[in-house]
């Protein structure tokens, strides 16, 4: 097993003009906001019957000030009560990552070649931020208190003409994903990381009763083909949502390092 040399794509899930946050938006009650947000989205009743998500898109990668993008296809699964798994299809390439409650890990293969293959267990600060992350995707804003975390209102925010609350998900210190939501609406408008990564949000598909977005466009650091760390652009667009699909835990548990044994002859 080699080092893991970058964050998998699940750590950074999660562009505009930020203004200054107001007395009267701090001062505005959490659990409103995030009722209203949770209304734009569907029902109580659906929201609750979340059992699992699964998303299959397109992705496109930009660094730096190349226009040309590099193409893959991704299939996102979060299943509660904490497992995720994320596969990226290149051309020549197949990334996997994967995430069993306490244990992740990241397995890349040859495309043209399955038999060539690497397997890294991830640290577990990634563990933590992969655990955030699924939770933030399966529960809707609501609930992260009777996980030790906490919700803070940090006051408002004009994000390209549309005025917004802002408010943290505050997971542990270090974790923390502050969200963007129309203040008419409910909306989710951005998000951001404190590792600086922000997130618009775009579109619309329905699905079980929900309203998701149909496409997330990332902005952070990445290193490009050569090896150097430039600007990042992702365009993630789903092209299939299905809700309460049911997964075994094999699509998450950690890969077998050697193919099972071959059963006895007769």
């Amino acid at each position: 097993m080699r080092p893991l040399r970058r964050p998998p794509l699940g750590l950074w899930i999660l562009a505009g003009t930020l203004a200054a946050g107001g007395a009267a938006a701090r001062g505005q009650d959490a659990a409103a906001i995030i009722a209203k947000a949770r209304a734009y989205l569907g029902s109580e009743a659906a929201l609750d019957g979340v059992r699992s998500l699964h998303f299959t898109g397109t992705m496109q990668e930009f660094f730096g000030t190349d226009p040309t993008p590099v193409n893959s296809t991704v299939e996102i699964i979060f299943q509660k009560p904490c497992q995720q798994c994320i596969v990226r299809k290149w051309a020549d390439k197949v990334e996997t990552t994967g995430l069993d409650d306490l244990e992740a890990w990241l397995r890349t293969e040859d495309a043209k070649n399955p038999a060539q293959w690497r397997l890294t267990l991830l640290a577990p600060d990634f563990v933590k931020r992969l655990r955030a992350n699924t939770w933030e995707n399966l529960n809707f804003y609501q609930g992260l208190e009777r996980e030790g975390g906490t919700v803070s209102v940090l006051g408002s925010a004009d994000v390209d003409g549309v005025k917004t609350v802002k408010v943290a998900f505050t997971h542990e210190p270090g974790i923390v994903f502050t969200r963007y939501f129309d203040a008419a609406t409910g909306r989710l408008v951005l998000t951001e990381t404190e590792q600086g990564g922000r997130v618009r949000q775009e579109g619309e598909i329905m699905a079980g009763g929900l309203r998701f977005h149909a496409r997330e466009i990332y902005q952070t650091q990445g290193p490009d083909a050569k090896g150097q760390i430039v600007s990042k652009r992702m365009v993630i667009t789903f092209e299939k949502i299905t809700v309460n699909e049911v997964f075994p835990d094999s699509r998450f548990a950690v890969p077998a390092l050697l193919p099972p044994a071959a059963a006895p002859a007769p």
